[in-house]
């Protein structure tokens, strides 16, 4: 403990201030799409309608074919509307409870209203059940996805469980992939609730870290394998260009079957008269395509590679030789899932904050914020610069470790 009580006050004399709870683009990935804000763009789309006016609730043909390439779905069945696919999450959870899904009852006719959450995952989602009173079973994510076993069986057996939330893939926060069959299984699954609904989360879709193919992870499209299924309105499809330019500032987009998207336009046209058009066309024009996008995102991986690399060389040379830690090493997404000794999460996160380096709130990647193991940190790179990474990460291992003897000392 003498030595780790002199890295300790090393790390404290830095008064060290970087904050790591969330996963910000760094300004350097933000400069990338400054010409963005000065683009020129036409102001009159391909269907004629002048952009700066009303209209086109569903958002411009050009910005519907370039979300719908990404999302691997038509551009007539994808609604481009606002910049937060977090937005667009609530909303359709918002409309379940209301109006209901494919014409069955709305939820909020319900006792119980049910959803699966993979976990480690992603605590917004985990917010939005909570803000709707939803109850939220915890399901063990693997490294294939969530465990499928237990999933089939509570879908087949409880007709109050009416979605799971999946980010499908570079999964926050592991970094993980969905594998085929797991993909297939959701979309083949026998499910109690006619109204089951996967909530396709996927916001890291271009989000590679490496060029060559072969690094890159490409999950199933689960609207083709519903299709295939014959269960092709069980998915609704989510993404945003949050962190392909500016969050906050960018396009988001829904994408499912014919019929949800025309029930999703009935009640888009009582809430509005027309979208952002004009921020549309600006992405539309800036980005292109899906390859004009991924051409893009090659620039923000030559920024976060170094980092994710970081976080990889201080753990495996604080950790490496220690049988407690481990933690993913994804190829992609914003996130490293870091598991520490079972019932140290908390502290370590304390101790991380005392020397000046704050991580998302322990707990936070299981619903109500309740790891049952008290183990797993979400470690987000994107942030600082590689030398305030490497602080964070020896900060990240003296707290560890430190947790770890403490545990030890008191049992």
């Amino acid at each position: 403990m003498d030595e780790l009580q002199k890295e300790y006050d090393e790390l404290k004399a830095l008064n060290l201030n970087i904050d790591m709870t969330r996963g910000r683009p760094s300004a350097r990935q933000l400069a990338l799409s400054e010409r963005l804000l000065n683009i020129d763009f036409s102001y009159t789309g391909i269907d004629g309608v002048d952009v700066r006016n009303y209209g086109l609730i569903p958002g411009i043909t050009e910005a519907r074919q370039l979300m719908g390439e990404i999302l691997e779905e038509d551009a007539q069945n994808t609604l481009v509307v606002g910049s937060s696919s977090l937005q667009l999450m609530y909303e359709s959870v918002q409309r379940a409870i209301q109006y209901g899904v494919r014409g069955n009852v709305p939820w909020q006719k319900l006792n119980h209203v049910k959803f699966l959450c993979p976990s480690p995952g992603y605590d917004r989602h985990f917010t939005i059940c909570e803000a709707f009173n939803i109850d939220m079973i915890t399901v063990k994510l693997l490294e294939t996805g969530p465990d499928m076993d237990t999933v089939e069986k509570l879908v087949a057996e409880d007709p109050s469980i009416k979605g799971i939330w999946v980010v499908p893939q570079y999964q926050n926060p592991t970094g993980i992939t969905f594998s085929d069959e797991t993909v297939r299984r959701l979309a083949n699954m026998k499910v109690a609730a006619p109204d089951f609904t996967i909530f396709w989360d996927n916001a890291y879709a271009v989000h590679h870290l490496y060029d060559e193919t072969e690094n890159q992870d490409h999950v199933l499209d689960i609207g083709k394998c519903c299709r295939e299924a014959g269960n092709p309105d069980r998915y609704f499809k989510f993404a945003s260009l949050s962190k392909v330019t500016f969050p906050g500032s960018a396009i988001a987009a829904f994408a499912s079957s014919e019929q949800n998207i025309r029930e999703a336009k009935e009640h888009l046209f009582a809430q509005m008269i027309g979208s952002d058009k004009i921020n549309q066309m600006r992405h539309a024009t800036f980005l292109k395509n899906k390859k004009g996008v991924l051409e893009h995102m090659q620039k923000h991986a030559v920024e976060l590679r170094p980092k994710f690399e970081t976080v990889q060389e201080v753990l495996q040379e604080g950790l490496g030789d220690v049988d407690y830690a481990s933690w993913t090493n994804p190829k992609g997404g914003y996130f490293v899932s870091f598991n520490c000794k079972p019932g140290t999460a908390k502290r370590v996160v304390e101790i991380a904050e005392e020397l000046g380096v704050k991580f998302t709130e322990a707990g936070s990647t299981y619903p109500f914020c309740n790891d049952p193991y008290d183990q797993n940190i979400r470690i987000a790179p994107s942030m600082p610069i590689v030398e305030e990474l490497r602080q964070a990460m020896r900060v990240l291992v003296v707290a560890t470790k430190m947790a770890a003897e403490e545990s030890e000392n008191a049992a």
